[in-house]
């Protein structure tokens, strides 16, 4: 396997593991020629295919460190795919391919050969233990590990000749301990991959939430200027108009001064033209592309749903209104009908916008359980509704009111005024 796969803990145990088969190995066989064994030159010789099996595997990338440990590496190897993968499918991935699989089989044939001419072999099954959990599932590896423990205490009875308890508790310990160790480790990574999901899920949603903020920002900012466009400068060029109008009625058609008052008045219309697109420029996007009544149908139709049914109407005789005005009382709308959907729980609304002579109304009518308007209404708790004082507020600000007619289990009836004065031609007429 890879090294580069892996952190320094996990390279760490892996090379511990390579440590120890490869001692484990060597001492089977400086024994067996020390003690001048029967079958001495066999052992060697099956100790060195087992050393080179090994090998052969180790750098084909197949065996790995203790247990979970190479998972814990794989799972750092993915990076940018492992962010794409569950943590149940990382915990569960195993490079028990079949490849893995026939050299873990042709270890253990090894080693049961060891076994069979040697009884120093049965130290071998310590290392084995861990290949066997990391190569194969849990479900496959816990009883190859408990085969490989009778086999290495088969192996000591029958050599030996004798049953000492040290027979039984050495090989089944050092398997509790792969268990335990494979095991734990394991279940600690499952709990750090889960940790790492929730921390990349928890930057990804603060990214969503920056940018949902400037995007509030920003619409509430181009709401300010378009305001300030419209009630300063808008206002004062059309007033400078019309008194420049004014004066060039009053003035004789050869006064020297005609000339330049036209030319004050023209160039007066052409800055306030100016501003009234820089206005429209900033307006909400719902009312870039249509007038105040096309966004109010638009939001009525994105609100109705399976459990809501949303309509509009419009009463009177539409006229044009000013960009405060239209986004006041689109603004107002948006809020009612969240606040509806919210806490109302009602199955039917109607939003109404009333054209009249000097002034225009928006209606906000649902069939929810309503409220009690003395009290502290649902949407004035900071839950994040509009509120009604909010409403209220930017009604006020542009000369309007607010009322509210509600009761426990009755609905709610929300209605704004806003003056609508005569056009400055016709006063000035």
């Amino acid at each position: 396997m890879d090294s580069r796969s892996h952190t320094p803990v996990t390279a760490a145990l892996r090379l511990c593991l390579h440590a120890l088969l490869t001692g484990l190995l060597a001492l089977v066989a400086v024994r067996a020629v020390g003690e001048g064994a029967p079958h001495a030159g066999a052992v060697v010789a099956l100790t060195l295919v087992t050393a080179g099996v090994y090998g052969a595997g180790a750098l084909a990338g197949r065996p790995g460190p203790a247990g979970a440990g190479v998972r814990a590496g794989a799972g750092a190897r993915a990076g940018a795919e492992a962010r794409a993968t569950s943590v149940r499918q990382r915990a569960s991935m195993r490079p028990g391919t079949r490849a893995a699989a026939l050299w873990l089989a042709a270890l253990c044939a090894l080693w049961l050969g060891l076994l069979v001419l040697s009884p120093d072999a049965l130290w071998v099954a310590f290392p084995l233990y861990f290949l066997q959990l990391h190569l194969l599932p849990t479900r496959w590896g816990v009883p190859a590990v408990v085969v490989t423990a009778a086999a290495a205490i088969t192996s000591f009875v029958v050599h030996r000749q004798e049953i000492a308890p040290g027979a039984f508790i050495g090989p089944l310990l050092g398997a509790a301990v792969a268990i335990a160790t494979v095991l734990g480790y394991d279940a600690l990574f499952r709990e750090s991959e889960r940790r790492r999901e929730l921390i990349v899920e928890l930057v990804a949603t603060r990214a969503e939430l920056a940018e949902a903020e400037r995007t509030a920002g920003t619409l509430a900012e181009r709401e300010r200027l378009a305001r300030e466009i419209h009630d300063t400068l808008a206002q004062g060029l059309s007033s400078i108009q019309l008194l420049l109008r004014a004066a060039e009625r009053t003035l004789p058609g050869h006064a020297p001064a005609t000339a330049h008052v036209r030319a004050a008045r023209e160039a007066a219309q052409a800055n306030l033209a100016e501003a009234r697109s820089f206005v429209r420029a900033l307006t909400p996007p719902d009312l870039e592309h249509g007038s105040l009544a096309a966004a109010l149908e638009r939001l009525c139709a994105r609100t109705t749903g399976p459990d809501l049914t949303v309509r509009f109407a419009v009463s009177g005789t539409p006229v044009e209104l000013p960009t405060p005005y239209e986004v006041a009382l689109l603004r107002t709308a948006q809020s009612a009908l969240a606040n509806t959907v919210r806490h109302a729980r009602a199955g039917r609304a109607e939003i109404t916008l009333s054209f009249m002579d000097t002034s225009v109304a928006l209606d906000v009518v649902d069939d929810g359980r309503g409220f009690d308007p003395s009290g502290a209404p649902v949407a004035e708790r900071g839950d994040g509704g509009f509120g009604l004082p909010a409403m209220r507020s930017r009604a006020a600000t542009l000369g309007g009111t607010l009322s509210v007619e509600s009761a426990p289990g009755q609905g709610t009836a929300l209605a704004v005024t806003l003056p609508v004065a005569a056009p400055a031609e016709e006063r000035a007429a």
